[in-house]
């Protein structure tokens, strides 16, 4: 029983330390300049600074096309265009609804298919900052001839400062920092990685 203890507190520990250098590690320079790039992908959630900031690239001409990954079906183009602030005619023009991604590993096969659709070569992508080196994972893995740029997004949910007085960013970040573990393992046993 000592040494089954042992081994979880060791365990613990491994996970402990790797949350904290995630964390000290995590991309937050949310608004920097990016080089341009033939597409900009913004994964949904987190509300609508996502979506706000790969329209805002779109829109500045960082970006040719965009897709917004992972829209709820229930979610109009409508609604979705005064989210993003952009002028309806770009919007009509240069914007793709993807509705099949359900989740982050959705959402590099909704990008990686729609890169291939459109032969692009590089690619923005817009995500929480917590939730970025996931994505990366999962989107270097789907589109591994891509040139893929990250341009994080500041989350309420795990802000930069404080975070470590908030149990639900404790929450969240312990969450997204799991699902990474897992992600690169598999990555790494997979051969992607």
């Amino acid at each position: 029983m000592r040494f089954v203890i042992s081994v979880a507190i060791a365990a613990f520990g491994l996970w402990l330390g790797g949350f904290f250098l995630f964390m000290a590690n995590l991309d937050r320079e949310a608004g920097r300049a990016v080089e341009a790039a033939d597409g900009v992908v913004a994964l949904t959630g987190g509300g609508g600074a996502r979506i706000v900031a790969a329209a805002e690239l779109l829109a500045e001409g960082s970006a040719g096309r965009m897709l917004i990954s992972g829209v709820h079906p229930d979610a109009s183009a409508e609604t979705l265009q005064k989210v993003s602030g952009i002028a309806p005619d770009l919007f009509d023009c240069c914007v793709d609804l993807g509705r099949a991604a359900a989740n982050t590993e959705g959402n590099a096969a909704e990008a990686a298919q729609w890169a291939d659709e459109n032969a692009f070569q590089t690619l923005i992508v817009v995500t929480s900052d917590y939730h970025m080196p996931r994505s990366l994972i999962m989107l270097h893995s789907a589109l591994p001839q891509v040139k893929i740029i990250a341009y994080p997004v500041a989350s309420d949910a795990a802000p930069e400062e404080g975070w470590a007085t908030h149990p639900e960013a404790w929450r969240t970040l312990a969450t997204e920092y799991t699902k990474y573990l897992i992600t690169l393992a598999e990555a790494r046993f997979s051969g992607a990685a």
